[in-house]
């Protein structure tokens, strides 16, 4: 593989200081070898341009059937990223598969019902806004974690009535999809995690056919009624599995990043309360220069494929480096590396995907998000603290 460096890219499980690495990787090239957790060796697709090229190319797959080094068994046991690689699915799915469970979805996941969800996430949004008062420990002067607070039980509220997830089952989803997304979770944890998250969406899966209701696991099992061949028992949990965390921990990342975003740059906060802007473009922009998912695993070309100069052998795990490619300067400007909520650039972000597996739930995520945004009165609220650290996950 042809390449600047002779070393691959070892990266940070951790996280940290991502966007330090992603302008190293940029210079690198448009594709660079990296070595994933586990001693696995992946590429990266780091530019605008040969990302949206790769992402919607006709030869390139994601059913792990395609992953040369897990077909023939060189990825160790308990691998964390094992799920995101071999969970039945959308996210795994190619062809015929992937248009039925994406029909399946979409039939549910309709314009219509996420507009009706409005005045819920509105009402929620109020709701968790008048308790951070009380949230704030004695002696913090008013120094409330947002993140904890409120960024995190808003979507995790939102997606788990639109599944039809009990309220006592939601911490426990919360805490494993957690792991599931983690890089540093040890192989022996992460096949009990998988286990148990699981045993959890069953549950759900179980009380739902009880007690069906108006919602996305009622609306799928009963298309699984009416024909089994539609839907399988795995690829039900798959899809679940999928929009617990899709449905939280990506909005959770894009709320607290924007905020973030928001304190380094306060005039673009001006910018909004003056009415030159919207929260809208405050979203957007987010998205770009901070996506809220840093590195979407995986997908793998059927054939030796040349992207960006670089040959990418047939069967490589191939990660889409979102927060790379949204500050390549050469889709956003020599200032991409800036948060500018008026930005008019050349090319829209790839933050949420592009081609056939563009993300189902981005109207969803762009309505939480702005009313989230909108109802925080930021910077007429105490000082909140965690609100500046940055929230992305390396593995969605």
């Amino acid at each position: 593989m042809q390449d600047r460096s002779d070393a691959p890219h070892r990266l940070d499980e951790t996280g940290a200081d991502q966007h330090a690495a992603n302008e190293r990787l940029r210079a690198r090239g448009p594709v660079v070898p990296v070595v994933l957790p586990g001693d696995v060796a992946a590429v990266a697709v780091t530019r605008h341009e040969e990302l949206k090229e790769f992402l919607a190319h006709p030869e390139v797959a994601k059913n792990a059937r395609h992953f040369t080094a897990l077909r023939e068994g060189a990825v160790p046991p308990g691998w964390p990223l094992a799920t995101f690689a071999t969970v039945e699915g959308m996210t795994t799915a190619d062809g015929d598969d992937h248009r039925r469970l994406r029909g399946l979805v979409t039939q549910v996941l309709t314009p219509r019902r996420v507009e009706e969800l409005r005045p819920r996430v509105e009402e929620l949004t109020a709701r968790l806004l008048d308790a951070l008062g009380r949230a704030a420990p004695c002696g913090a002067a008013g120094v409330v974690d947002l993140r904890e607070h409120f960024a995190l039980p808003l979507p995790m509220a939102v997606i788990s009535e639109l599944l039809g997830v009990d309220p006592d089952l939601r911490d426990g989803l919360h805490q494993l999809s957690t792991l599931i997304v983690s890089t540093t979770t040890t192989p022996e944890r992460a096949l009990a995690v998988n286990r148990d998250m699981a045993d959890i969406l069953g549950l759900v899966v179980a009380r739902r056919r009880a007690a069906p209701g108006d919602d996305l696991t009622s609306a799928l099992l009963a298309a699984r009624a009416e024909d089994s061949d539609r839907l399988t028992d795995r690829e039900l949990t798959g899809t679940l599995l999928l929009m617990v965390v899709a449905g939280h921990e990506t909005t959770l990342n894009l709320i607290t990043n924007a905020v973030r975003a928001l304190c380094a740059y306060p005039e673009q906060l001006e910018l909004v309360r003056a009415g030159k802007a919207d929260w809208a473009d405050v979203v957007e922009e987010t998205l770009r220069y901070d996506s809220p998912v840093s590195f979407f695993p995986f997908r793998y070309p059927t054939r030796d494929l040349t992207i960006g100069g670089t040959v990418v052998p047939r069967g490589t795990p191939v990660l889409a480096s979102y927060t790379a490619a949204g500050r390549d300067e050469r889709a956003y400007g020599p200032d991409a590396a800036r948060f500018d909520i008026t930005r008019r650039p050349a090319a829209r972000h790839l933050s949420f995907g592009h081609g056939p597996h563009y993300c189902l739930g981005a109207p969803l995520a762009r309505l939480e998000a702005t009313t989230a945004l909108r109802g925080c009165s930021i910077g007429d609220s105490p000082q909140l603290s965690g609100s500046c650290r940055r929230s992305t996950d390396s593995f969605p």
